[in-house]
Parts: C-alpha cells; sequence; structure tokens
C-alpha cells in the first residue's frame, strides 16, 4: 500500500486542522502507535468528502465508512426530500420508513445550514446519512445506533473531524436535532425523488 509523505512545516502551518493531525502522527507510526494504512485511510475520506459534489456522492462515502469500519453494505435505496416539519423538540435531519428502500431527508434544515453554515454542509449529511443508512442494515434502536455512528465516523475520519464532532455532540453543533423513532410517520408524505442517489445495484445486506 502506498504512503503519503507531509511537509510538516508547510502542513502545520497553512492546512486544515485535520491534514496537519494526519501530519503530526507521521512520528506516532514509526514507533508503532498508528498503523500507516489508517493515515491513508482517513485521509483518503477526507479527500472524498472534500471533494464529494452532490447528496449521492456524500452517500457513497457514508457506504464506504460502513465497509471499512463494519464490513456491511446495502444497495437499491432511494433518497427522498421533503419537509417533515417541526417537533416539538426541534426539527428532523431525516428518517427512514422501516421496512422501505427510501430514506427521506428534510430539505428546509438542509438548504438553512448549506447558506448560513456551508462548512458543515458536507458533514451534516455526512452524519445524517450515516444514521439513517444504519437503520436500513436493520439497526433500530436508537442509542445502539448513535453509538455506532460515533465508532464509524471516527474510525474513518479520526476525531478531528467535523463530521466527528457532530456524531460526538450533536447538540454543540445543532441543539434543535432531534431524531424520529421508528414507528413515525410525518403528516405530508410528499418528496423529490433524489435521481441517481444509490449506484450500488445491489438490494441485500452484506
Amino acid at each position: 500500500m502506498g504512503f503519503i509523505l507531509f511537509d510538516h512545516n508547510i502542513y502545520n502551518q497553512s492546512a486544515p486542522k485535520y491534514v496537519r493531525n494526519i501530519a503530526n502522527n507521521i512520528d506516532t507510526v514509526k514507533t508503532g502507535k498508528m498503523k500507516t494504512e489508517n493515515i491513508q485511510t482517513r485521509f483518503n475520506f477526507h479527500t472524498r468528502l472534500d471533494n464529494a459534489k452532490t447528496l449521492a456522492d456524500i452517500f457513497e462515502v457514508v457506504k464506504s465508512a460502513v465497509w471499512e469500519s463494519r464490513r456491511k453494505s446495502r444497495g437499491g435505496l432511494m433518497l427522498g426530500l421533503a419537509n417533515l416539519g417541526n417537533n416539538p423538540q426541534g426539527f428532523f435531519g431525516a428518517f427512514y420508513p422501516v421496512g422501505s428502500n427510501v430514506i427521506v431527508m428534510n430539505k428546509i434544515p438542509l438548504e438553512r445550514i448549506k447558506e448560513t453554515r456551508p462548512e458543515i454542509y458536507k458533514p451534516y449529511i455526512f452524519h445524517v446519512l450515516l444514521h439513517e443508512y444504519m437503520h436500513t442494515l436493520g439497526y433500530l434502536d436508537e442509542n445502539g445506533v448513535r453509538k455506532m455512528v460515533i465508532e464509524i465516523t471516527s474510525d474513518v475520519f479520526g476525531d478531528e473531524h467535523l463530521a466527528t464532532g457532530i456524531a460526538k455532540d450533536t447538540a454543540h453543533f445543532f441543539n434543535n436535532l432531534v431524531y424520529p423513532g421508528a414507528s413515525w410517520q410525518p403528516d405530508d408524505m410528499r418528496m423529490e425523488i433524489v435521481p441517481g442517489f444509490d449506484r450500488g445495484s445491489t438490494g441485500y445486506i452484506g
């Protein structure tokens, strides 16, 4: 496997924090505290999320992250965008109707975050899609899914990435983001299907 070499001085001065952290971990690789493969994997995931242009691109990163961390996968999913309204405790980022093949994202906060906090737009989408993707794999316990999302995100991005920060302390970034129960259904299910969302052709859970 290839190995990316960093100029510590250049990256420590000008690179994003997560790249500086990867560069600083080079010395720990030499002492056997962190495997070269982990650095390469994290750098690749950072790059893929940074370069993602669409919701479908980000979902591909989500699926790769779950496969990398859990060796689980599922194809044949669709993404719908809908106005899910408000909950007394806050807003829903998305939900998964159990037994279906569709993830429904709340388009109102999605648009708002893109306009007002673009730096966390992609990490937010990654977090929400990862959470719902775990539900599609059959994990329905909310507390269990939240723990797995933290573990998976940390595995592929490291602890310093915004996506990991959101997974560990969602309220710090979105103090009114809540998660619907498995049986919750919106009053209005009109939605826009995102074309070409899931590029996988299989419909099974591996």
